[in-house]
């Protein structure tokens, strides 16, 4: 990319926040004073004796309203009239800049970008007690993360006694908390609410339908000993404590984001029942294509690194040929090939092991709730240890977080966004008609990289498309949607000019849980559990065997292994047939 370009790109980005930022601003302000001048008339009206004191109180009533009306609109001219000038300004001074530096290019300090996207834990449940200190990322000033203290640390029951957080957390949930559409909207709305009124009250009272007895373990957070490879990260580098997930709702749309910046309108976990015969053939499609269709346009390499035979961005079209083309790669081979000096690949992004994803997601790393947790921890430890000891190090960034918060408690309340105004692009994504401008939970977040300062706190507000953000700022990419658009980008973290080469080169070794990882075949041995129908968050990865399925299908195979994908009624058959297709795709790999 030019400089020039370069430049000019931040320029339109600064101006496209500060847009939306000032006329957000002018336009609550101007509805609140509306609507504190209703209340007040409401109220003068009530204590009125005479019908001359009812009509003073609508009169002026009117008076108010059309005086917020009136400054409203002129609050809104004013912020579109600076638009087009900085727009003009941003205009003139690139037409400047061409032909003074007409062909200079911008030097690129950050050349591999590399990102580890691990399962639904909350900020407040991995790292709410760790009580880090730091120095603020923009200030310079020292401050602390937000964490969780007395005044936001609990959650009211069903009988409405305060249930508090507390450690330890499980090294392993025995049920997997509810995250899906409706869950979210009552862990932040409280019961019966919606959005936007965000109270984060819901937590326990939800938890409570799966499990009665122990409503309160979906308060509990991890101790710093439990979690010394993620806590260590946190303290060496910079942990951002205003990340969100991209919106309120389940893996699948969540992870669709940092792909796309957009779901395509998904609001939901998929299933058989609303998959359309494009989705189901095809994969997920966006109407501005992936981030990897950017880079592939300004021939920039990538890599998908996958812990198992079905990484969820599998699930989106056109991956199954990248995969033939050598784009995705076994994380197996990670380390001997980020540690050869001829590694030349720009963006790397990082898929974990989803462990027995038809049945319980054991033995994997994602860190999924009913795994266990440590495994995640050594995880972390590979791919940092990985980069830091790589000749890369010097000019790399690793970007560690969550999808989504998995169900748990944090205590911040999400604030709203720019929804992503792409198309729906199949009617049955759409199952809630949200409208994609409220971000979901809270997720742990930390930037790792030699030209970060040590010990720095970002309070600054990110969501998954933040990194899309990034790495079109870096490589001068234009943006997908208005989501990634208008996203903060890490870019000011990456302030030494010269890389700090004194970062440590080892991790701590995980915790030891005692949990021992068995192969999976107690499903087939209980009956009742065999029996059971697949769930919202084992059908995606249901669905990405199939397309790996019907892709290593000759034409007259393809209907036979359709109809066998479609028949699929409990986990039991789920698990059978998803292990059949590793065999036909990946017959070497293993357990």
């Amino acid at each position: 990319m030019s400089l020039c370009g370069y430049y000019k790109l931040r320029m339109d980005r600064a101006r496209s926040r500060w847009l939306i930022a000032v006329t957000s601003a002018c336009i609550n302000w101007a509805d609140r004073g509306a609507q504190r001048s209703e209340a007040w008339a409401e109220q003068g009206t009530r204590q009125c004796r005479s019908r001359l004191c009812t009509e003073w109180y609508r009169a002026a009533n009117w008076v108010r309203q059309a005086w917020y009306l009136a400054a409203r609109l002129i609050c809104l001219l004013f912020a579109n009239l600076v638009n087009a000038l900085w727009l003009l300004m941003t205009q003139l001074l690139w037409g400047v800049c061409r032909l003074v530096f007409p062909n200079k290019k911008k030097q690129r300090h950050i050349q591999h970008i590399f990102v580890l996207m691990l399962e639904n834990r909350s900020f407040d449940h991995m790292l709410g007690l760790s009580n880090i200190q730091g120095i603020d990322a923009i200030s310079g000033q020292p401050t602390a993360i937000k964490g969780l203290n007395s005044n936001n640390d609990w959650n009211a029951d069903l009988d409405g006694h305060k249930i508090a957080a507390n450690a330890p957390a499980p090294w392993a949930m025995p049920h997997d908390p509810g995250h899906e559409f409706e869950d979210v909207r009552e862990q932040l709305c409280g019961k019966g609410g919606d959005y936007p009124e965000i109270n984060n009250s819901g937590f326990v009272t939800r938890y409570s339908q799966i499990d009665a007895g122990h409503p309160g373990d979906i308060m509990k957070c991890y101790s710093t000993e439990q979690l010394p490879v993620l806590t260590t990260l946190a303290r060496e580098f910079v942990v951002c404590d205003h990340w969100f997930s991209s919106m309120p709702g389940p893996t699948w749309p969540n992870r669709f984001f940092v792909h796309a910046a957009s779901s395509g309108g998904l609001d939901h976990s998929p299933s058989r029942l609303d998959v359309a015969s494009s989705i189901l053939f095809d994969g997920y499609k966006f109407e501005n294509g992936t981030i990897y269709d950017r880079l592939d346009d300004a021939d920039l390499s990538w890599t998908i690194y996958k812990g198992d035979a079905f990484p969820q961005s599998l699930a989106i079209s056109g991956m199954n040929v990248r995969a033939l083309e050598g784009r995705f790669r076994d994380f197996k081979d990670f380390s001997s090939e980020v540690g050869d000096a001829r590694y030349a690949t720009c963006y790397t992004f990082i898929e974990p092991n989803y462990g027995h994803a038809a049945s319980d997601f054991t033995c994997g790393d994602s860190q999924h709730p009913l795994d266990d947790v440590t495994r995640g921890e050594k995880l972390l430890k590979t791919v940092y240890e990985t980069i830091r000891n790589s000749p890369h190090w010097e000019n790399s960034v690793l970007v560690i977080l969550y999808d989504e918060h998995g169900g748990f408690y944090d205590h911040v309340h999400p604030p709203q966004s720019v929804a992503p105004g792409d198309a729906i692009t199949d009617p049955e994504n759409s199952r809630y008609a949200f409208g994609f401008t409220q971000l979901g939970v809270r997720v742990p977040a930390i930037v790792v990289s030699p030209l970060i300062p040590k010990g720095l706190i970002d309070h600054t507000s990110y969501d998954h498309t933040s990194i899309l953000a990034t790495v079109e700022a870096n490589f001068g990419l234009q943006p997908l949607t208005e989501r990634d658009k208008h996203a903060n980008t890490l870019q000011h973290l990456f302030s030494l000019t010269t890389p700090m080469m004194n970062a440590p080169t080892t991790m701590p070794e995980p915790a030891n849980s005692g949990i021992r990882c068995e192969d999976n075949t107690e499903l087939s041995a209980d009956a009742a559990r065999a029996a059971e129908p697949v769930d919202s968050s084992r059908e995606g990865f249901l669905h990405v065997a199939f397309l790996r399925d019907v892709h290593a299908s000759s034409p007259e195979e393809k209907e036979q292994r359709t109809a066998k994908y479609l028949h699929i009624r409990s986990r039991l058959e789920a698990k059978q047939y998803m292990e059949e297709v590793r065999q036909r795709v990946e017959p070497e790999t293993t357990r």
